[in-house]
């Protein structure tokens, strides 16, 4: 499992060669064992096979073409709504309308669906996590018919792949891993540790394509702007006032 991990990497590109279920059955089950806060597993997974339902969720998605290449999508959700109704159904009362809930189940879903991307690429199957899931949440909500205190958090694309990308460069351990306590930054660090991703053949390419002078500006400026940032962070705010997880007084 370990070279599996260090060998991961996206797939966008997927043959139409059809998962078998016994596969996908085993992949879900690795799903459900994933850790989870209190044993409450307070999240849902979607699968997706059916084209109509797959071309919707391509719309969503900004058209990306892997959502339709790929013969499952699966979106991952913080879910509330079955453990508030066991609850109620039990003579307990349950006080989970509330944002700490919602990131609780959100957690809950990540994990879940970090165990299902090893378990398929553990097949030789490709994933690729689809980030605008957050984004378009409340479309995906209606295409998905998902419920109050039900929300979607990412989704995975999980195919044979028809494609043999390299791996993506990574900042060296050093950048990311603090023993003991966390230990700040300085401008050498910062020098040092982002040295070998600014000095890629790719980076020379972004910079050129976006016409700018650094790497972090083609991030700022072009693909996660504070524009956007804002944008869809009140969107996503209005999807938790929505499904009920805004009950913070």
């Amino acid at each position: 499992m370990i070279e599996t991990i260090y060998q991961h990497r996206s797939i966008r590109k997927f043959s139409n060669q059809p998962v078998s279920s016994d596969i996908l059955k085993k992949i879900l089950h690795a799903g459900t064992r994933a850790s989870t806060t209190g044993n409450m597993q307070v999240y849902s997974l979607i699968v997706t096979i059916q084209n109509e339902l797959k071309r919707k969720l391509w719309e969503a998605h900004f058209r990306q073409d892997m959502v339709l290449e790929a013969p499952i999508i699966i979106t991952f959700c913080a879910d509330y709504n079955r453990f508030v109704k066991w609850c109620k159904q039990r003579k307990a009362n349950p006080g989970y309308d509330n944002f700490l809930s919602f990131f609780t189940g959100a957690i809950d879903a990540l994990l879940a669906a970090q165990n299902v991307a090893l378990a398929a690429e553990s097949f030789s199957l490709g994933i690729c996590y689809l980030g605008t899931t957050t984004y378009m949440a409340e479309k995906i909500i209606d295409i998905l018919d998902l419920p109050k205190l039900v929300v979607p958090v990412t989704s995975l694309v999980i195919g044979h792949p028809n494609e043999s990308p390299g791996l993506t460069d990574r900042l060296p351990t050093e950048g990311i891993i603090h023993y003991e306590k966390y230990s700040d930054y300085n401008a050498e660090d910062i020098d040092r540790i982002y040295a070998d991703k600014e000095q890629l053949e790719l980076t020379a390419e972004l910079l050129k394509e976006n016409n700018k002078e650094t790497l972090a500006q083609v991030f700022t400026d072009n693909r996660y702007t504070k524009k956007d940032n804002i944008y869809f962070s009140k969107e996503l705010l209005k999807v938790l006032n929505k499904q009920g997880f805004m009950n913070n007084e």
